[in-house]
């Protein structure tokens, strides 16, 4: 049997049951948690903060909801993130035991333990407060994926100065506003990046967009690529020489469970970046909780692989905090995922024997069309576990995970959760929860979730209709920085301050899982049909010849709005006006004839950004004659060229 009818096989399959070797020896292995949890959550979140972290004032109180939405949790207890993360396991005499295996794009290499990492952090913390950083200062930082970035994190939470990390592709032009909106008072950034095998200059771009940021005080530059950068005298400083005229030992000052820990601005596609602030408490208990028991982490044994960016929130959460928190020996890698070879990814695990792998759906449909025979060139049999995150996966792509790169026998913890939320929210526990493909299937243990209709917030049993939060939880974001106002308004306005809305919709199934289908605003309503973008793009990319579909909604005079479909096809399959019926037909087949794409694009990628996501704003904008915005955030700024090249022809033919 071929692998297509493979997959056509599982497809038929409704439920995957935790493989029964890992049943027996998970962390978590009894069904009763949830009832524990729901019984009380904040007496079981309590137990979670006690257990999960050493404080050094321990909490007595749990939830403080004296003043919603803005909620506080473990509010008497005191803690550092930084001593969480490395003095504990240290002292525990785990300091040899590697915290990052990490691997240059260029094929370097670097082994990083938990006493290296507790040097380099207490080194660079002195070296900020040499630079005048107190506690309570903003910290930028705009690094690519090397260790220093994890460095700079954990010594600005060693001295209580909140980091804002923004993602390494963004432009000098977002830092720049970033830092304004956070008043940094230091910046740590890099002389230059480097991307598939070419050296971007950071430090001169930064400079140029720089001079008119009154509050910021000083910029750490990092040499990384070894090009020359300009210095200016009296603010700028090497990383490496600050680190050698500063102090080596740093004590972690105990910080209020509900000091800031970070600010982590969105991505502002749509309007001003809003700058989430997370605390150290809750944050810490949130994903320290989530990390050990989503991934059901032995940390004596797992080699763990989060493949995101730290830029963004599953890097702080899954690369740095949860991980580093739970003792793990993480894998970090600086690349692409086709440089300098598209089985690049595979090498790594096969390299480092990684036992865990978390990744982006996005990446995995790209290896869907790069064929199975690549990472079949490679041995696997080191994974046990398989994670998705960043958006909702088409079962067709949670198969394919499944089968090409598990084996067959990696059972699958398809995540949702948000920057916002600061960790996990919905997800199966390996050990317990039988998984559907494409169903995040239910909450995490203390987490309490509904599916709400739009019109009145009535809970929905089984149906689609708003997903929404019904209660706090330890991680979630204490506000916007410096915008009470508009937090209120962004997430508790429609249904009131005990209720956040997510911003998803979703379904429940007969099971009570929850589908999570995509934004809001990824909505079209045809004909009074409100169908999901993520629904429409799941039932194309299941016909054979289709690698990746982005779906936008298009004004039709006739029905409101219709389907545009910008496809990407499989290696070697031919455009024609064939397969545009047989894809239409797919999605009749699987969703409803008033599903079909009106109109079918075909393009040879989508644009994306650096950390996988398919930017549908951008699509909207070339499909409706709109001039584009800033693009250089893709992963490839000409993809847009061409696309605007098919629609330009295909205008011209049609006129």
């Amino acid at each position: 049997m071929d692998l297509e009818q493979r997959l056509e096989e599982l497809l038929g399959v409704e439920k995957f049951e935790p493989p029964e070797e890992l049943r027996a020896e998970a962390n978590w292995s009894d069904p009763g948690i949830y009832e524990e949890a729901a019984a009380d959550p904040e007496a079981w979140w309590l137990a979670q903060a006690k257990e999960l972290l050493d404080w050094d004032v321990e909490p007595s109180q749990s939830l403080d909801d004296s003043n919603p939405p803005f909620y506080k949790w473990f509010a008497d207890g005191r803690l550092n993130a930084s001593a969480q993360c490395l003095d504990r396991h240290v002292e525990a005499g785990n300091g040899d035991r590697v915290a990052f295996h990490w691997r240059g794009e260029e094929g370097e290499e670097r082994d990083l333990t938990y006493a290296d990492l507790h040097r380099d952090v207490q080194r660079f913390a002195n070296a900020l407060k040499d630079l005048g950083v107190e506690k309570g200062d903003v910290v930028g930082i705009y690094l690519p994926m090397i260790p220093e970035v994890v460095v700079a994190m954990l010594a600005c939470a060693r001295i209580g100065a909140p980091h804002n990390v923004v993602f390494g592709g963004f432009s000098a032009e977002a830092v720049a506003e970033r830092m304004d909106f956070s008043e940094a008072k230091a910046l740590i950034t890099v002389d230059g990046a480097r991307r598939k095998g070419k050296t971007a200059p950071i430090k001169p771009q930064v400079d140029e967009h720089m001079a008119n940021h009154h509050a910021l005080e000083k910029i750490v530059v990092v040499r990384h690529t070894g090009i020359e950068c300009p210095m200016s005298e009296g603010r700028d400083v090497f990383y490496d020489e600050a680190m050698a005229a500063a102090d080596p030992e740093c004590p972690a000052e105990p910080m209020e469970a509900e000091h800031p820990l970070y600010i982590l601005y969105t991505s502002g596609s749509t309007a001003k970046p809003k700058g989430i602030l997370h605390t150290t408490g809750g944050y810490m208990t949130g994903v320290t909780a989530t990390h050990r028991y989503v991934f059901d982490l032995k940390p004596d044994s797992d080699v763990y692989w989060c493949a995101a960016d730290v830029g963004w929130v599953t890097g702080h959460s899954y690369i740095v905090y949860g991980p580093l928190s739970n003792g793990a020996t993480s894998v970090m890698w600086e690349g692409a995922p086709d440089y300098p070879h598209k089985g690049i990814w595979w090498e790594v695990v096969e390299r480092y024997k990684a036992t865990i792998l978390y990744a982006a759906p996005t990446a995995i449909r790209t290896f869907i069309k790069w064929g199975a025979d690549i990472p079949a060139e490679h041995d696997l049999s080191s994974l046990r576990l398989l994670g998705s995150v960043g958006e909702p996966i088409n079962p067709k792509a949670w198969l394919w995970y499944r089968e090409v790169i598990g084996g067959g026998r990696c059972p699958i913890v398809d995540t949702w959760w948000q920057t916002e939320t600061g960790g996990i929210m919905i997800s199966p526990l390996p050990g317990l929860t039988a998984t559907k493909p494409g169903s995040a299937t239910v909450p995490f243990p203390g987490v309490e979730a509904s599916v709400v209709d739009e019109r009145d917030g009535e809970p929905i049993e089984e149906g689609q209709g708003l997903l929404v939060l019904e209660r706090p939880w330890p991680s979630m974001l204490r506000g916007l920085y410096k915008e009470d106002d508009r937090f209120i308004e962004t997430y508790f306005s429609r249904f009131g301050n005990e209720r956040y809305l997510v911003g998803d919709a979703a379904r429940r199934d007969s099971d009570g899982y929850f589908w999570v289908i995509g934004r809001i605003d990824d909505v079209v309503n045809v004909s009074g049909h409100r169908l999901s973008t993520a629904e429409v793009e799941s039932a194309i990319v299941a016909h054979p010849d289709v690698a990746e579909a982005a779906v936008i909604g298009e004004s039709d005079e006739d029905t409101g709005q219709a389907i545009c479909a910008f496809v990407t096809l499989r290696g070697g399959k031919d455009e024609s006006e064939e397969l545009v019926e047989g894809i239409r037909g797919t999605v009749a087949e699987r969703i409803g004839k008033f599903a079909r794409p009106k109109r079918i694009v075909w393009a040879d990628d989508l644009p994306k950004t650096r950390s996988g996501k398919i930017m549908r704003r951008l699509l909207r904008d070339i499909a409706e004659g709109r001039a584009l915005g800033d693009v250089t955030t893709l992963r490839d700024p000409d993809v847009m060229k061409e696309l605007e090249s098919k629609i330009a022809e295909e205008q011209a033919q049609e006129g």
